[in-house]
């Protein structure tokens, strides 16, 4: 067999790179470890050092930085990079997509959802395949050319590969650092004596216009293109395509992008994607809407400051450093086994926080989080607290790795991973916890509202042998409370087994809340009852016909069957009914529910609410919870220690209320 020649072996390894680059960067499907990468990268540098003759412009080793450049030069934009007008509500982003209707005569708009990348922007121009120049946007007219730095950067191929490329192609986007990559800049600088870098956009801001090219390469930033620009034969007729076509030739798009054909069903996408963020290990301050077609856009046209097309749905962000000092492990009404940080009380936007979320066991490995260390806390909307990142250069002595269970935690059963997904559950449907916050949702004010019924009451019940079910509770009697519970008097037993009583008749939308079905909230529930008003037609709907219904979609029609048709939902149901409880739903109007059409927002400690009890309780009756003030505000729930949104609201006129008054609110007709 024929020995390898040089400069076949140098371009084998440049195309196997190249594949494992487009691999990482653009697929997020790596098929080898970092070392192997590292491998094939040396291979080739020593392969060119031997070689000089052999080295391309394109070849992955040109990454490495070159000798400083002695300034940054000053680039027009063929094309002005225009800023994004921002919205901090979904009352605001409704209007915004109204407006926009309105102004292409009712034409139907697809709209185009992706995430609002917190880095710096910046565009990349390719002649014939070929990256000629990067420059960052600078006042929207000129820029500087950054071309030496990006050409470091992972994920920016130096030549596109690929059919039907145009003659000229800008992209735009964001480059960026992701939050593990910071921790190990920062434990470098530790040990060269130097100061930690606060967060990623600083620290990439920086970077992209150092002149030395060599130290921007040892910073591993990343880009991700969410726009174009400038070109000479482009194909795509509206943004979908052209993400797609920029994949195939190896650029990397922005992930999770979603495309919807209404504004109804973007707006509730919009908070599902607003939740998953803090899984992310890149910083987002937001979601970016905009119109699919690019006709459209055109006929939209511009402001002078920005796009009519598009728009930024933010969120306000808030950061804060504290130490954790424990990890427990919680079971949830699903069985779910989640991660809680305890951390050292720290002030966060007004609110004192002492635990944050730590999501799954995959999210502590890749944080490497340990008790005792010193971490970044981040609350964002009406999001729970969650650790950032591990400042791990200030990791002093040696901490131990943190061990997930093996078995729940409560019951002593094995503990078993979502096929395919993070979620690690307890799959005992007996398990005490489960159970036990079970109950406590099914008796609080977002399931079927038992007055008095709490949590200390119901881990009696549970561990008396009194209650193993929903149903149970329907049986229980006054000598039940007096003779088995601690500190229940006659006329407490009296109240419990009343307001029990009395939630037989709260009706079919409630019960399907209360249960927990997966997915399943207020605002959902509502809709399924106001379509099928009875458990028998319910139960009789297909999955089409669920998901048919507005704002409840696939996922939750999928839930809602699967619910329905498996044997515990069935035993469950048919149980409630038996103990007396109504299994219809009174058909309302909307209009007549008696918030309907308003915004709240909640701020501050409440005293009988949990802050998603009182959203939850908000949208079954009609309105919407908010996690900002504006003009559009109809009220501010104030709790104890009500910061900057009590100011705000005052400034603006909006009027705040206090638990009480909100109680007045939804009784009123």
């Amino acid at each position: 067999m024929a020995s390898t020649s040089p400069a076949q072996r140098a371009e084998a390894l440049r195309h196997q790179i190249r594949h494992h680059d487009r691999l990482y960067y653009v697929e997020a499907r790596p098929e080898i470890s970092d070392r192997q990468y590292d491998a094939l990268l040396d291979e080739l540098k020593q392969l060119e050092a031997a070689h000089p003759e052999l080295v391309t412009a394109d070849s992955p080793t040109r990454r490495l930085g070159d000798a400083p450049v002695p300034h940054l030069d000053q680039v027009p934009h063929r094309l002005p990079m225009l800023s994004i007008d921002n919205t901090y509500s979904l009352d605001e982003l409704a209007a915004y997509f109204e407006r926009t209707t309105k102004s292409l005569d009712g034409e139907a708009i697809q709209w185009v959802m992706e995430y609002k990348i917190d880095g710096v922007a910046a565009s990349l121009i390719y002649e014939d395949g070929h990256l000629v120049r990067a420059v960052t946007r600078g006042n929207g007219k000129v820029g500087d050319d950054i071309t030496h730095n990006l050409r470091t950067v992972g994920g920016v191929p130096l030549r596109l590969h690929g059919e039907r490329m145009p003659a000229v192609l800008e992209v735009r986007g964001e480059v960026y650092m992701t939050n593990a990559d910071l921790v190990e800049l920062n434990l470098k600088q530790a040990a060269a004596g130097l100061p930690a870098y606060k967060n990623t956009r600083n620290v990439t801001a920086g970077t992209i216009r150092l002149l030395d090219s060599r130290i921007a390469a040892q910073r591993r930033l990343r880009f991700f293109c969410h726009g174009v620009g400038y070109v000479e034969g482009l194909q795509a007729t509206d943004h979908m395509t052209f993400l797609e076509e920029i994949g195939h030739w190896g650029l990397p798009p922005t992930p999770n992008v979603r495309l919807f054909a209404s504004t109804s069903d973007a707006l509730a996408a919009a908070e599902a994607l607003e939740e998953q963020m803090p899984n992310l290990d890149f910083e987002v301050d937001g979601i970016v809407f905009k119109v699919n077609d690019f006709a459209q856009r055109q006929r939209l046209g511009t402001t002078s400051k920005s796009p009519r097309w598009l728009i930024a749905y933010k969120r306000e962000r808030y950061e804060a450093t504290t130490v954790l000092e424990q990890i427990e492990v919680q079971v949830g009404k699903s069985g779910a086994v989640t991660p809680v940080a305890h951390l050292q009380p720290v002030d966060i936007a007004d609110t004192t926080v002492s635990r944050a979320s730590l999501h799954n066991a995959d999210e502590i490995e890749r944080l490497d989080v340990r008790e005792g260390d010193t971490v970044v806390v981040e609350k964002a909307g009406k999001i729970i607290p969650k650790v950032v990142r591990v400042e791990k250069h200030l990791r002093t002595e040696p901490l131990a790795a943190f061990e997930y269970p093996t078995e729940c935690p409560e019951c002593g059963s094995r503990l078993e991973r979502d096929p395919g997904g993070v979620t690690i559950r307890c799959v005992n449907p007996a398990c005490p916890a489960q159970l036990r916050q079970r109950l406590a949702f099914y008796a609080s004010r977002t399931g079927m509202d038992i007055d008095g019924l709490g949590e200390k009451l119901i881990d009696q019940l549970v561990d008396k042998g009194l209650v193993s079910n929903y149903h149970d509770l329907y049986g229980l009697t006054r000598a039940d409370f007096i003779e088995h519970l601690d500190k229940v008097k006659t006329r407490k037993a009296n109240n419990l087994v009343e307001a029990i009583a009395a939630t037989r008749d709260r009706g079919l939308a409630r019960v399907l809340t209360a249960v927990a079905i997966r997915h399943v909230g207020p605002r959902a529930a509502a809709r399924l009852t106001q379509t099928f008003p009875t458990l028998d037609r319910l139960r009789g709907a297909t999955e089409e016909q669920l998901a048919e219904i507005d704002e409840v979609g696939p996922v939750i029609a999928k839930s809602v069957r699967d619910y329905l048709d498996s044997d515990h939902g069935r035993a469950t149901l048919d149980a409630l009914a038996a103990a007396g409880v109504d299994m219809t739903e009174p058909q309302v109007e909307t209009e007549s529910l008696p918030l309907q059409g308003m915004t709240f927002v909640v701020t501050g400690t409440l005293q009988r609410y949990k802050r998603d009890e009182i959203e939850q309780r908000i949208e079954a009756l009609g309105g919407r919870a908010s996690s900002s003030v504006s003009g559009k505000t109809s009220y501010l729930i104030a709790g104890e220690k009500a910061g900057s949104k009590k100011t705000k609201a005052e400034k603006l006129n909006v009027p705040i209320i206090d638990e009480d008054a909100f109680d007045r609110l939804c009784e009123s007709t």
